[in-house]
């Protein structure tokens, strides 16, 4: 079948809720992905971070393999061998008491909201009902009902109303405006500690351990959602570690799995967690044996090739070279470790789509913003070449 013949079958079989560039991706290896006709594309995108370790990284797909000849599914209603272990790893990592495995990234989301909430009225004394969960503008933690509820995004909202109530958009950024929000109902800010959709936007130094300060000030819980930014994107295991910080509660995803299987997770302590009952939260296919077997290799893969320490080295020196372009078409070249943006005073979808035509797969948010986030397995070399593509592409269209 010839990509003219897919992307013509998926336009006519599929919904319009997505605008992806016009290439068909058929196998993916490392950095590198190639189309249905052969030709190879240097991946800038990395499935939005689900791909930190690189596609079909060997060791995971050992993992996965191994584990799908033996059973895949046995749902909470029964225990398997691999959830403990998981639960352990994650622990020994991270140093959070207990998680809580889902699937998706919002479901991670989802799940950490209702923690908040019922911590707010068992623990904290909230009446019944009231409890209030601050987010910031601009923010993006996925797309249930409740979720675009609370964006500050009119296109996330229109037609999807009536909202869930009990949420309050505050300036990211603004630390000032955060303590003003405070109320004797707040039960949780939730904060990325870095906007990815946004435009990988980099909130003032300090920021976040001012939040942190004013959450313990007001028994708030802090929850940052790590699930593009964690696992090592920018340059630490946790973005919230360039601060010094350490939030009570905290969603992963997406390079969770390495980009193998939709595997997400809630990392809190055991007052948080510990809410929960039997009956309160499910998930069928959440803590599958897969999944978690899955995830052990793909956390494995994070720390034996030492994921953080490249994105902290590549991505200074991608920053530093993007920054050396010279385009009035730039307005602001921005990032931490490879998780970087460039934004433009005109829409970004023509220079992507140039971008595509030459070999490199980045793509635009928010309109104006080139967003650049390749595998942190990525060389050097190929990371040289597609910044160089970028560079020529920004000059050729200026």
């Amino acid at each position: 079948m010839t990509a003219a013949d897919s992307m013509q079958m998926e336009d006519q079989f599929g919904a319009h809720n997505y605008h992806p560039l016009d290439v068909v991706i058929e196998r993916a290896e490392g950095a590198w992905v190639y189309d249905v006709g052969g030709k190879r594309y240097l991946d800038m995108l990395a499935a939005y971070s689900a791909v930190n370790q690189g596609h079909c990284h060997p060791a995971i797909l050992r993992a996965m393999c191994e584990q799908a000849q033996k059973v895949t599914l046995t749902s909470r209603a029964f225990r398997n061998d691999q959830l403990p272990l998981l639960l352990r790893d994650l622990h020994a990592l991270t140093g959070f008491e207990m998680a809580l495995p889902m699937n998706s990234g919002a479901e991670a989301v989802e799940t950490a909201l209702k923690a908040a909430r019922k911590w707010g009225e068992t623990v904290k004394g909230i009446a019944p009902g009231a409890a209030e969960i601050l987010v910031c503008a601009n923010n993006f933690h996925g797309r249930t009902i409740s979720i675009v509820g609370f964006s500050s995004d009119p296109q996330y909202r229109h037609g999807f109303g009536p909202f869930p109530a009990g949420f309050q958009c505050v300036p990211f950024g603004d630390a000032d405006a955060l303590r003003r929000a405070m109320s004797e109902n707040t039960c949780a800010f939730l904060v990325e500690p870095i906007q990815g959709e946004a435009g990988i936007v980099l909130p003032p130094a300090g920021y976040l351990r001012q939040a942190a300060a004013i959450c313990r000030e007001h028994n708030v819980l802090l929850v940052c959602d790590e699930i593009q930014s964690g696992l090592g994107r920018t340059g630490k295991l946790f973005a919230y570690e360039h601060e010094g910080i350490r939030p009570d509660v905290v969603t992963v995803g997406k390079a969770l799995s390495g980009g193998f299987y939709p595997v997400s997770a809630v990392l809190a302590s055991r007052e948080v967690l510990g809410v929960f009952r039997p009956g309160d939260h499910g998930s069928t296919f959440g803590g599958n044996p897969l999944a978690c077997a899955i995830a052990r290799a793909a956390l494995r893969v994070v720390v034996d090739e030492h994921l953080p320490e490249r994105s902290a080295d590549l991505g200074a020196h991608a920053l530093a070279r993007l920054r050396q372009i010279r385009s009035d078409r730039i307005v602001e070249v921005r990032g931490r470790g490879l998780w970087l943006a460039i934004e433009l005073n005109t829409p970004a979808r023509r220079f992507c789509e140039a971008l595509r035509d030459r070999g490199v797969l980045c793509k635009e948010t928010h309109d104006t913003v080139i967003r650049i986030a390749p595998p942190l397995t990525i060389s050097r070399a190929d990371l040289d070449w597609g910044l160089g593509q970028i560079d020529r592409v920004l000059r050729d269209l200026d």
